[in-house]
């Protein structure tokens, strides 16, 4: 089984979609489906969804909720970086090598917040 699709709560739709625009690009992503309140992001059908909610609070430091998307390289994870930090994200977790997991590959990611708060990662398996 696989998940169908993530929604993510924003205050501003436009500048929002700037910014997903931006940092979904590296990772294969694009925009598919705009509507009045959300619009949605993916490869072939829309798998990450931002929706409008004008009165939301920007998301605490330590909401702990988090979405990571798999990337095809390190150069793409350093990618979805930059494209965060120079469109109003800010950085959680610079890219680079990580201790997680337990097979022979190398864990490389980075996180990020968008502008409401909303923690976001990308990462890839490297040969060690």
């Amino acid at each position: 089984m696989a998940i169908d699709h993530v929604s993510l709560a924003v205050r501003d739709l436009s500048r929002s979609a700037a910014f997903y625009e931006a940092v979904l690009a590296p990772l294969g992503y694009t925009k598919l489906v705009v509507r009045e309140r959300m619009i949605g992001f993916g490869k072939t059908h829309p798998e990450i969804w931002i929706n409008l909610r004008e009165n939301l609070p920007p998301a605490p430091g330590d909401v702990g909720a988090h979405v990571a998307l798999r990337a095809r390289s390190a150069e793409t994870v350093q990618g979805f970086h930059a494209a965060a930090l120079a469109h109003g994200g800010t950085d959680d977790g610079a890219p680079g090598r990580r201790p997680y997991g337990a097979g022979p590959n190398v864990y490389y990611a980075a996180f990020v917040r968008d502008p409401d708060g909303n923690r976001l990662e990308a990462v890839t398996f490297l040969a060690p």
